[in-house]
């Protein structure tokens, strides 16, 4: 005969299905909030639930990574993309490593800093002061942001295959992942308020940022300079920073502090 369920099995379904219930609850609250909100409340949730989210990512992916619990998928990735007879060789065409450069470049600082002092000079002369202090508040503080995490974690570069470009510092999170989604992210979502009310306009310029964001991310690890966790760390921190940044910037703006709606 088999034994019969104790109190111990009938608390653990209890609580499941209490949490089951719960999230189901939360899941309802949350799209109600967006079917009856307005388009500029419905943003602002949807801003607010990805800088939440996004912090629950990172700070789970981090501890997966201090515990060494990624390590091995990390270098199983990294040596799928080499030949397996010469590990200092990427797979693919031999134009395709100076591609990888080429598109890592865009992610690097001094490209970076160029685009935003550009486009905060445009920004200002057309007026768009809110828009310039946003633009450069956010690459500022996320600048910072990321260079903290990489203090606070201290995560050595690979080592499993040869570097094929000179990287500095510490390797977790990427800083060129995290970089390139604030700043991309951020002008996408500055460039969709010229678009006005066409939809297909703004969808593609967010597309075209996402795009960036992620060609960059992947051609470090293509390169050797990260593991892919030290990216996947890197463009959810840059989303959350994006949003977050968006989410102050649209409060100051409420209370007067900025002239222009972010």
């Amino acid at each position: 005969m088999g034994a019969k369920p104790g109190v111990w099995d009938n608390t653990t379904r209890s609580t499941a299905n209490d949490g089951v219930d719960g999230a189901a609850g939360v899941a309802s609250g949350i799209w109600n909030a967006l079917r009856n909100s307005s388009g500029y409340q419905r943003a602002q949730i949807v801003r607010l639930l990805i800088v939440l989210l996004g912090t629950w990512a990172f700070l789970a992916l981090a501890h997966e990574m201090r515990i060494e619990a990624t390590q091995d998928w990390d270098e199983s990735v990294m040596r799928a993309v080499r030949r397996v007879d010469e590990p200092g060789v990427p797979i693919g065409p031999g134009w395709l490593q100076d591609t990888a450069r080429d598109v890592t470049a865009l992610g690097g600082y001094s490209v970076l800093i160029l685009l935003v002092t550009m486009t905060a000079g445009f920004l200002q002369l057309h007026g768009k002061r809110g828009e310039t202090r946003f633009l450069v508040g956010a690459a500022v503080s996320g600048y910072f942001v990321g260079m903290a995490l990489k203090a606070y974690f201290v995560r050595p570069r690979p080592t499993v295959v040869p570097q094929l470009e000179l990287a500095y510092q510490t390797s977790f999170p990427s800083g060129h992942s995290m970089m390139s989604a604030i700043i991309y992210l951020t002008l996408g979502a500055l460039l969709t308020q010229f678009a006005g009310n066409l939809p297909r306009i703004r969808a593609y310029f967010l597309l075209c940022a996402l795009f960036l964001t992620g060609v960059v991310g992947i051609s470090r690890v293509y390169l050797g300079v990260h593991y892919p966790t030290d990216v996947l760390a890197g463009w959810t921190a840059g989303l959350v920073w994006a949003n977050l940044c968006a989410l102050i910037a649209a409060r100051l703006q409420r209370r007067g502090v900025i002239e222009e709606e972010i």
